[in-house]
């Protein structure tokens, strides 16, 4: 048995074969989970020491299987990767269990740097130090969106909750979530 077993969890097929293709080089074992039910199974089966997880899993969300991955392996290091990155979705995937967060795409030194067990490793800290520079300069929209992402989390997700806590109409906040997140 390798040392280095890895999980992808990803919907996107095409996105997973090449992290796939991406981490066997490095040494890895992987096997990849197109869908939650799928990937708790080989959690549960196959003991991985990594787990690569995607925040949109179709109509699921990796925030939910998060706590269950945890629990079934607390010694594996989980990386969260997603396409819509916001620093409540951070704070959140943290607290359910992730040792990191990644925004796609991602590069490969930086998915190996997520998957050192040493935050310590230097290109852990330059990323840090990176992100906590871009957090600095942020544009004024995506404070807001920020804002909002904060706001949902703090109620549950859930849309009309959130919208009368900004003073906003439900369908003005689904809007403005239904559009990509603005880059710094």
């Amino acid at each position: 048995m390798s040392s280095k077993r890895l999980l992808i969890i990803e919907d996107d097929t095409a996105f997973a074969s090449v992290l796939h293709k991406r981490l066997l080089r490095y040494g890895f074992e992987a096997q990849v989970a197109f869908d939650a039910p799928s990937a708790l199974h080989l959690a549960y089966q196959w003991h991985p020491h990594f787990v690569i997880l995607d925040m949109k899993l179709g109509n699921d969300s990796g925030l939910v299987l998060l706590p269950q991955l945890r629990q079934s392996l607390p010694q594996a290091r989980i990386v969260l990767l997603t396409g819509y990155a916001s620093i409540a979705t951070a704070v959140q995937a943290v607290k359910q269990g992730a040792d990191d967060y990644l925004a796609k795409p991602v590069e490969t030194q930086s998915l190996l740097a997520s998957l050192q067990p040493s935050p310590t490793h230097p290109d852990a800290m330059i990323a840090a130090k990176s992100v906590d520079e871009s957090k600095a300069m942020m544009s004024p929209e995506r404070l807001e969106w920020e804002h909002i992402q904060t706001v949902l989390a703090m109620h549950g997700g859930n849309i009309s909750a959130a919208a009368r806590a900004m003073n906003m109409h439900r369908r003005t906040l689904q809007r403005k979530l239904s559009k990509r997140p603005v880059k710094q």
